[in-house]
């Protein structure tokens, strides 16, 4: 299925929403019953956004968008394995989205136990370590390397760190994506999502030209 608009075009359309929702004067687009009706036999949403599972953070609302414009997939810490990595390939592939984003926060919980276990030695308990795992490789060489110059940076340094690795994660691991971004169908754009003022900014980007 291809997708009409271009990985700059649907990230405008993000970047308009959040202003909309940061000033307060949302449109809740898409969400009329003709548009429920419309969408019953297909769907074509114009980006993935790979978010952090925060209550706080719902892709939707922080960009003012409605049902059918966005494939959201979410998970604690917005980490990456084998099915997070295929639901995005499925929304880029199979439905033709031309952008991917990665929706990070401030004041990360995932992030500050990543943090917390490379510099105390204490892991969280069960398959909340699994997260915790996923977000070390991230953060480990900051610094320069050693418990010391880790302890030295700020959570704000560790999250925007973790955000431009699954970025650059999402690249590397999947072919498809690769080759979409490679041919000018799809762009990654990594953003950090303020809890206090609602605000997105741009942290990384591949295969499109931000201003950060």
């Amino acid at each position: 299925m291809a997708n009409p608009l271009t990985p700059a075009a649907a990230w405008a359309l993000l970047r308009d929403g959040n202003a909309r929702f940061v000033a307060g004067e949302m449109e809740h687009p898409s969400q009329s019953a003709d548009r429920r009706a419309e969408l019953s036999l297909e769907q074509q949403p114009f980006a993935v956004i790979l978010g952090c599972s925060d209550s706080r953070v719902a892709a939707e609302i922080v960009f003012d968008q409605g049902l059918g414009d966005l494939f959201v997939v979410r998970t604690a810490g917005h980490v990456l394995d084998t099915t997070v990595v295929g639901s995005i390939e499925y929304g880029v592939d199979l439905l033709g989205t031309p952008l991917v984003v990665v929706l990070a926060h401030d004041h990360c919980g995932a992030v500050a136990a990543a943090a917390a276990a490379l510099t105390t030695g204490e892991l969280p308990r069960g398959f909340v370590r699994a997260i915790v795992d996923r977000v070390i490789p991230s953060i480990v060489g900051l610094g320069g390397g050693g418990l010391g110059a880790l302890a030295s940076l700020d959570a704000a340094a560790l999250g925007r760190e973790h955000t431009r690795h699954t970025v650059q994660m999402l690249q590397s691991y999947s072919a498809g994506l690769s080759e979409a971004i490679a041919a000018g169908r799809c762009a990654i754009v990594g953003v950090e999502y303020t809890l206090a003022d609602g605000r997105v900014s741009v942290v990384e980007s591949v295969g499109i030209d931000l201003e950060k």
